[in-house]
C-alpha cells in the first residue's frame, strides 16, 4: 500500500484472515465442490486471503436463491421506498467502513490508497446514494388513444422488474463496479447474482457482509467467487432473466452467444478507443494535463481511457510537445486534405 504494515487495520486483519465463502441465499456457504483459490497482493505477490471457488453446481444454487426471492419472497412486496431506504443506509454503512474498503482496495488490487479512498469508495457512496433517490421515481405512462368508432381509451404502461439479473465484473475498480451493477438493478426490484473478479472479490464480499447487516432480505443480493467458468454458467443459466457484463469485447461476444438459450437480455460495457480532442483555442496547458489524466488515470486501466489523440492543426506540435509518451497521434496533417 505504500504504507507499513503496521497501519492496516484491526478489522481489515481479522477480514482477510476469515474464511470467505459464497453468499447465497442470505447464508454464507461454502463452494459445492469445496474448493477455494488466493487473493494475491499484486505489489508484493504474496497471497492474503483465500476464497470459495464457486462453480456451475453453486450459480444454479444462486441463480434459484435469487428466483424464490424475487418470485416468492418479501422483496416482490418491498414497496420504491423501502428500497430507497434500504440503499440509503447502505450507502451510510460503506461511508462508515471508508477506511476499510480502502485499504482492501488498494491491497488487492494494488491502487494506492489515496486513490481508492477519494474516488473508489466517495463514488461508491455517491452512487448508491443516487439510486436510492430513483426508486420511488420509476414510473409509467399513460397514453389516451382513439378507437375507428371515436371512443377514447386510456392505454397503461407499467414498469416492472426484469427478474434476476447475473452481474459479471471486473478487476480495475471492484467496489465500484459492483456499486454500478447492484444500484439500477436493486432500486428497480430486481435480484441479483453477482460474480467480482477472480483477482479482486474481497471488495464483493466485504460489500455483502453489509449488505446482510442493513437487512435486504435473503437471496436479494447473492455472491459467487470464481473464475471464468462460473461466469459462463451464469451468462447461460436460463434462471436469468438479464445478465450485465464490464470487461473485454472477446469475452462480451461469449456472453451474447451464452445468453441465447432464454433470449435473456444483456448489457454490455466493453474495452473502446476513446479519443481525446483538443481544439484549436484550447488552453494547452489545461488540455495537456486533462490528455494526460485522460489516459493515465488508474495505469490506464478505465474502459473509456483517451487511448488516442486528435487536435487540431494549429496546435498539433505544441500539443504534442506537452504530452509525454512515445506513442502520439494526432489530426490530419496540412499536406491532408478531404
Amino acid at each position: 500500500m505504500g504504507e507499513r504494515a503496521e497501519t492496516i487495520l484491526d478489522t481489515v486483519s481479522s477480514f482477510l484472515d476469515a474464511k470467505h465463502q459464497l453468499l447465497i441465499g442470505g447464508r454464507w456457504v461454502p463452494a459445492a465442490t469445496g474448493e477455494s483459490f488466493a487473493v494475491e497482493n499484486p505489489a508484493q505477490e504474496t497471497t492474503i486471503a483465500r476464497v470459495a471457488r464457486a462453480r456451475a453446481a453453486d450459480v444454479d444454487r444462486a441463480v434459484a436463491a435469487a428466483r424464490r426471492a424475487v418470485e416468492e419472497g418479501p422483496w416482490r412486496h418491498t414497496n420504491p421506498s423501502e428500497r430507497g431506504q434500504l440503499l440509503w443506509k447502505l450507502a451510510d454503512l460503506i461511508e462508515r467502513h471508508t477506511e476499510e474498503f480502502a485499504q482492501l482496495e488498494s491491497l488487492d488490487n494494488g491502487k494506492p490508497l489515496s486513490v481508492a479512498r477519494a474516488a473508489d469508495v466517495a463514488l461508491t457512496v455517491d452512487h448508491f446514494r443516487y439510486y436510492a433517490g430513483w426508486a420511488t421515481k420509476v414510473e409509467g405512462e399513460t397514453i389516451p388513444i382513439n378507437s375507428p368508432d371515436g371512443r377514447s381509451f386510456l392505454d397503461y404502461i407499467l414498469r416492472e422488474p426484469v427478474g434476476v439479473v447475473g452481474q459479471i465484473i471486473p478487476w480495475n475498480f471492484p467496489l465500484l463496479m459492483a456499486a454500478w451493477k447492484l444500484g439500477a438493478a436493486l432500486t428497480c426490484g430486481n435480484t441479483v447474482v453477482l460474480k467480482p473478479a477472480e483477482q479482486t472479490p474481497l471488495r464483493a464480499l466485504l460489500l455483502a457482509r453489509l449488505v446482510c447487516e442493513v437487512g435486504f432480505p435473503d437471496g436479494v443480493v447473492n455472491v459467487v467467487t470464481g473464475f471464468g467458468d462460473a461466469g459462463a454458467a451464469l451468462a447461460s443459466q436460463p434462471g436469468v432473466d438479464e445478465v450485465a457484463f464490464t470487461g473485454s469485447t472477446e469475452v462480451g461476444h461469449e456472453i451474447v452467444r451464452a445468453s441465447a438459450g432464454n433470449l435473456k437480455r444483456v448489457s454490455l460495457e466493453l474495452g473502446g478507443k476513446s479519443p481525446s480532442i483538443v481544439l484549436d483555442d484550447a488552453d494547452l496547458e489545461l488540455a495537456a494535463e486533462g490528455v494526460v489524466n485522460a489516459i493515465f488515470f488508474n495505469h490506464g486501466q478505465c474502459c473509456c481511457a483517451g487511448s488516442r489523440l486528435f487536435t487540431g492543426r494549429a496546435v498539433r506540435n505544441e500539443c504534442g510537445a506537452k504530452v509525454p509518451g512515445p506513442a502520439r497521434s494526432s489530426g490530419p496533417s496540412s499536406e491532408e486534405t478531404s
